[in-house]
């Protein structure tokens, strides 16, 4: 019992530690002599250091068993989740085992705090992209889309803009999720579970039933769920959802390759905001985001490249890379800029 005492102890120290670093997650890497801590922050990984093979394995057990996972089991992946309560946040703590070559599970914590969603002008570094993408969400119906690599903030800028649709724009919000990244009181929340039915397209039938202003897919990820997005837009819904691509055009052809039609295309999507995280070489900087808007009139040319079977590229001034060139000779962003 003082042995279980001890390893549950050591696990809360460990989240407690990520949590005061403000990591996203925390991983447990096994080599052949000892298990390896990192840190996951600002899209970095961070040494924490390394414990005994034995320990690991016991910390991990406990891990599994705060998330219904079959402690048994190490030779096939599992995922699973558990909620972790501390005096002030409430932490939905994903978790995702692995094994390796060694014969040694791996694992992946990912930690994500609960009801919190920053407000936009929290999250945007240049305060004309909030005002825009404020503007974009009051359209009644089309599909807003974000892109951009693992890590950039995609979810958070979401979450950011479902909260200004309850809060400031009145409207009813539900979400269709696999899983669940953030818990959220303003919105109703479904989580996708296949095994009690709820596939993405039976709940986006529940969902239609309960007279939603704004859906939110989590991320269009196959087939099935970019014909659903498709489907609500086209029923006079605002959706809004992730997709991954290379860039805001190849969005586009992302989606075709998913069976989207291009008439589909032109009479449904709104915008597709790339988007990616700066953060000046300083600890106390918080990550601020970048936005490239493909929309209104650089939507419509790209259409017609699309049809055209060419390439498109947004003018210079609206990419990324222009902005963050002016941003550093305005003085906005400091020379020592990292990106994630």
């Amino acid at each position: 019992m003082e042995l279980e005492s001890l390893i549950e102890k050591k696990c809360m120290q460990l989240l407690n530690q990520a949590l005061e670093l403000e990591a996203s997650d925390l991983h447990m890497l096994p080599t052949r002599e000892h298990y390896q801590l990192f840190f996951r922050k600002y899209n970095r990984l961070m040494a924490a250091g390394e414990i005994p093979l034995t320990l690991g394995e016991k910390m991990i057990s406990h891990f599994k068993y705060q998330s219904v996972l079959d402690i048994s089991e190490k030779r096939r992946p599992q995922s699973g989740s558990f909620e972790y309560i501390t005096e002030q946040k409430q932490i939905a703590c994903r978790v995702s085992t692995l094994p390796s070559s060694t014969m040694k599970e791996s694992m992946v914590v990912r930690l994500m705090i609960q009801n919190v969603a920053k407000p936009l002008q929290d999250i945007v570094l240049q305060i004309e992209a909030a005002k825009h993408l404020e503007q974009i969400v009051q359209a009644k119906q089309g599909i807003v889309l974000f892109c951009g690599p693992t890590g950039c903030g995609k979810s958070t800028t979401m979450y950011a803009l479902l909260q200004y649709c309850s809060k400031q724009l009145s409207k009813h919000v539900i979400s269709l999720e696999d899983p669940v990244e953030s818990q959220q009181q303003n919105m109703l929340q479904i989580q996708v579970n296949e095994r009690s039915g709820v596939t993405y397209s039976a709940g986006l039938k529940a969902i239609l039933r309960h007279s939603p202003d704004v859906i939110m897919i989590g991320e269009i990820r196959d087939q099935e769920t970019a014909k659903i997005a498709i489907e609500a837009a086209l029923t006079g819904h605002l959706v809004i959802s992730t997709i991954h691509a290379k860039n805001s055009f190849g969005c586009l052809h992302r989606l075709l390759d998913l069976g989207i039609s291009k008439d589909e295309l032109e009479q449904t999507i709104l915008s597709i905001t790339t988007q990616q995280l700066v953060v000046e070489n300083t600890e106390q900087q918080p990550l601020k985001a970048l936005y490239e808007f493909l929309d209104a009139a650089h939507l419509q040319d790209a259409f017609d490249a699309l049809k055209q079977q060419q390439n498109y590229q947004l003018p210079l001034q609206e990419t990324i890379r222009y902005k963050m060139m002016r941003g550093i000779e305005d003085g906005g962003i400091l020379p020592n800029v990292l990106t994630t």
